[in-house]
This record gives structure tokens, C-alpha cells and sequence, in this order.
């Protein structure tokens, strides 16, 4: 039996193919089916159950890759995807449409799991390896509670950890040296939004990027707020940030227990806040897995092989 689909462009072609075939080979071990793209047409070959899953799968995921605004879903998230949808964990494609510039949604179930959470919940902690979109999508859900008028402002902090170096001994004065750890947030909002208007926001204060120091004594109302790289934070840091959260606002913590730049012992404050607050009806922790990470594959299978060394 066969079924045939349509494709629209040469991209759509090279998307499915990959280098050398690899991916269209790829996805065929998966789908159990036989794919052969001839004339900007992709024919698939096999079962008729096998087909009826294998075209609604592709076509989901050519969806995916012509939505203008969407970043295509590549075929090594479709592959791990199907993996789980085997273990009846079955994984939307769709992504949430935010209202801002960039469409960005979850391509997890546990991501899904965490957007919702942030929707939810006033205070969330989002915790797991790199590559699992925590800090992104934390923004991402700032963004669309800015535009929708839910918030007045955004704050995003993050600890400026001497990771190896000394502050002090890096060039110019204290901005220009607090910067460089801030860099990734600035990155991921220009990622969000054109750059006029986030000069504009971070101007007028609708936006402030700071170090996590400088939210001593403060009182945040109506805002949303999200500190990165929570594992960096010591205890007592911790207990400010959380403790300045004001009236109408929203915080997201994300952090990577695994990778804390912290001097050994002292308390990791993003590890501790877990055993005290857990329990607090209001706050919700998500725990981001391996199988969350939507980077390259290869980083997937570091961060398995360093979570195997070090249980070894």
C-alpha cells in the first residue's frame, strides 16, 4: 500500500532528507515505513496502519516547518518523539502561539508540562540540564504577559558568579564587568522582540536585565520576574530573591543543579529551597529531563554520559 504527499519546496526536501539521506533514513527505523521523495513528492510504502500513522506524523511535521514563524521542528526531535509515543507519552507537535514575534512553544511533553505550570502558578522553579529551554521559555511567558498588559514590567537577574575568575581583574568598571554574565538574557530577548523596541522597554524601565545582588531591598510588584542560573545562587541570595516578590507578580527560577559554580560548601541555594518549599501550596517545581534537551543530539547524549560518570 502507498500514500503520497505533497511537498511545497526544495527546503521541505532538505529538511526531511538531511545530509546524505540520514534523516529520511532515520525517520523510516522509526515509522517502520518506506519513504522515497521523487518530483518534490514524498511516497510512503508499507502497512496500511503503519502509513496512516506514519502520514499524520510527517504531515504534523511538515506543518511545523512551514509555519513562517515557527522554528522548524527538525527530525531528531521527531525521532525521540516517537520513541516516547511508544511508551504512550505521546508528545503535541503544536506549538503554543505566544502573541510575540517569534512563535516559540514547547516540543516536550515536560516543557509542556512547564509552561503550564507558569501560567499557573505565581512562583515556578524550573529545573534540568542545559538545552531543556527553561530560561527561554521562562522568557517567552514574560514577554506574552507584558503584551497582554498582565505585568507592567520585566526583571531578569541572574547571579554574577566569578566562575573561575576574579571580577576585579577584568577590564573597565563594574557594568561593563557584570555584563558578560548577564549577555545570555539580552541574547534571548533579542531572540523575542526587534532590538528598537527592547532599547526602548530597557530605557523607560519596562525592562531591567541586572545582577541578582541588586534586587536587595527591593519590593517587585507587578511584574514578572525570572532568575537564571539559579544553581549559582547561595542560600542566603536565595531567600532574598524569593522574599522580594510583591503584589501581581510572577517569578520563574531556573537552574541546573549539576553545573553550580559555587565554592565547595557553601549551600547551593537553588538545591535547598527545594527541601523547604516544596511542600507550599502556590509553588510548583518542574524537573526538566534528558529527554527535554532540543539542542543538537550530541548534547542529549553528554549530559547522559556525564550523569553515568558521575553516579559511577
Amino acid at each position: 500500500m502507498k500514500k503520497i504527499i505533497k511537498l511545497e519546496s526544495i527546503a521541505e526536501v532538505q529538511q526531511l532528507c538531511g545530509r546524505f539521506d540520514e534523516s529520511l533514513k532515520r525517520l523510516e527505523e522509526e515509522l517502520k515505513v518506506r519513504l522515497t521523495i521523487h518530483d518534490n513528492h514524498l511516497q510512503i510504502s508499507g502497512s496500511s496502519v503503519r502509513i496512516s500513522k506514519a502520514r499524520k506524523y510527517l504531515e504534523d511535521l511538515l506543518d511545523s516547518i512551514r509555519s513562517p514563524q515557527e522554528e522548524p521542528r527538525v527530525p531528531h526531535y521527531a525521532r525521540e518523539e516517537l520513541k516516547r509515543e511508544k511508551k504512550h507519552q505521546r508528545v503535541p507537535l503544536t506549538s503554543t502561539k505566544l502573541g510575540i514575534e517569534k512563535t516559540i512553544g514547547p516540543k516536550t511533553k515536560g516543557q509542556r508540562e512547564y509552561i503550564d505550570s507558569i501560567k499557573k502558578y505565581d512562583i515556578v522553579f524550573g529545573v534540568g540540564p542545559a538545552g531543556t529551554g527553561k530560561t527561554y521559555l521562562a522568557m517567552a511567558q514574560a514577554v506574552e504577559a507584558l503584551k497582554k498588559q498582565e505585568v507592567r514590567r520585566i526583571i531578569l537577574t541572574r547571579p554574577a558568579i566569578e566562575a573561575g575568575e576574579s571580577l576585579g581583574f577584568l577590564p573597565g568598571d563594574m557594568y561593563e564587568k557584570i555584563s558578560p554574565y548577564l549577555r545570555p538574557l539580552y541574547d534571548a530577548l533579542y531572540d523575542m522582540m526587534d532590538a528598537e523596541r527592547i532599547e526602548k522597554y530597557i530605557e523607560t524601565g519596562i525592562i531591567e536585565v541586572a545582577p541578582l545582588a541588586y534586587m536587595r531591598g527591593r519590593t517587585l510588584n507587578d511584574a514578572f520576574i525570572v532568575l537564571d542560573e539559579a544553581q549559582n545562587a547561595t542560600a542566603e541570595q536565595m531567600k532574598m530573591f524569593l522574599t522580594r516578590i510583591g503584589f501581581y507578580s510572577k517569578a520563574v527560577i531556573t537552574g541546573d543543579i549539576t553545573q553550580s559554580d559555587l565554592p565547595d560548601g557553601k549551600p547551593i541555594g537553588l538545591l535547598q529551597a527545594q527541601e523547604i518549599l516544596r511542600d507550599i501550596e502556590g509553588i510548583k517545581f518542574v524537573f526538566l529531563t534528558g529527554e527535554d534537551i532540543v539542542r543538537h543530539e550530541l548534547v542529549q547524549k553528554i549530559i547522559q554520559a556525564y550523569e553515568h560518570a558521575n553516579r559511577q
